[in-house]
């Protein structure tokens, strides 16, 4: 069809109000043959032209490339096949190399439960945030912004009803501060410079102290350029113990704080293959509460068995329920029971595969559950 044939055939309205008019009426049947036929005609010409234009097709091993850039397993039709079996290989022997070297050692470990002093029935809690040299795997050292030297920063348990005391000191080259992040505190004590509180310049100090009025899976964190300071460490888990007692039963309760950025996808400030696996025995329950202090998503994946949610942000949901997979936004924080009936190693990464996957095998946000 020719435009000209097109425009004196088709409505004195232009094609996009026709579209429209289309998905408005869609539900009643509202002209869906004259505007089906019209775009089913537009697409024709369209590849007709298309079709005319392009060069003739070159073979499939010219026009295809190497997707992922492996060697050739991807790319169809490789032109040597010795190679790209070298290339396979190649992958392979990296893959199993990462694999066997799990749990891998490196220097430091963060997310360690740091115990309070005692102060007239105040929890007291000192924090220096300071420059560290951080081995996120097996030779990889990069500068950290550390609570305590370590990333994530001290673990704080503390319980609802509380006096807490934390004194923060900043050895940094720039100011900074420390958000209690899903606590309800009062506003002088909430960690937003220039907000609530001064910003605390390098060589200075800041106290903050409250009671601690809800329990839950929280987090602390800079909040003075955070986009910088929060992803190259300066973050840690904040978790308040029900007044009661959690109301339900975990043999294990760990703590798994995602974060992205200059160090990498890494889990408690560790990349594959130096993550660590999360471990029980035959029968046990486990609490896992995830922290996304990053600046991406991670929907989290654990293989062999579901993940019953039973809180967001520190709040129970009204009808726990089951999954395989848990999208954790930035900010968020989640609590599963996992019921460890499966025995066997399960992977259990984030399931934006980049962020755990490639040609030369796992990297990034994996670790495994260990149910023996």
């Amino acid at each position: 069809m020719s435009e000209e044939t097109m425009l004196a055939e088709a409505p004195a309205a232009p094609v996009a109000r026709s579209r429209r008019d289309f998905l408005r009426g869609a539900a009643v049947g509202l002209a869906v043959p004259a505007v089906a036929s019209a775009l089913a005609a537009c697409k024709a010409e369209e590849t007709g032209k298309m079709v005319a234009a392009a060069p003739a097709a070159a073979p499939a091993s010219a026009t295809h490339g190497d997707s992922d850039h492996s060697g050739g397993t991807m790319a169809p039709n490789p032109q040597n096949p010795s190679a790209a079996r070298a290339a396979s290989e190649e992958m392979d022997r990296h893959h199993e190399a990462g694999i066997k070297s799990f749990p891998a050692a490196t220097q430091g470990k963060g997310n360690q439960p740091m115990q309070p002093r005692l102060e007239n029935g105040v929890k007291v809690f000192d924090l220096t945030a300071a420059k560290v040299q951080w081995e996120v795997t097996p030779g990889q050292r990069v500068e950290a912004w550390a609570y305590n030297g370590q990333v994530p920063g001290p673990q704080i348990r503390v319980k609802q009803g509380d006096r807490v005391r934390v004194n923060l000191t900043n050895q940094l080259d720039e100011s900074t501060a420390i958000h209690f992040h899903g606590v309800s505190l009062v506003n002088g004590m909430d960690g937003v410079p220039f907000i609530t509180q001064p910003p605390v310049k390098p060589g200075a100090k800041f106290t903050y102290e409250f009671v601690v009025p809800n329990s839950g899976s929280h987090m602390y964190h800079s909040h003075l350029n955070s986009a910088k300071q929060v992803p190259m460490g300066l973050l840690g888990a904040f978790i308040v113990e029900p007044r009661g007692g959690e109301t339900r039963r975990a043999d294990v309760d760990y703590v798994m704080i995602l974060n992205d950025g200059p160090h990498g996808y890494t889990l408690n400030g560790k990349g594959f293959p130096a993550t660590e696996p999360v471990v029980a025995n035959h029968g046990q329950k486990v609490r896992v509460r995830f922290m996304n202090e990053g600046m991406m998503i991670h929907p989290m994946h654990l293989h062999g068995m579901p993940m019953l949610v039973t809180h967001k942000d520190g709040y129970a949901q009204p009808q726990p329920w089951l999954c395989d997979t848990l999208n954790v936004a930035p900010g968020e924080r989640w609590d599963v029971i996992i019921d460890c009936d499966n025995p066997g190693t399960w992977a259990f990464h984030c399931h934006i595969l980049p962020h755990a996957e490639g040609p030369m095998g796992m990297f990034g946000m994996v670790t495994a559950l260990v149910v023996k």
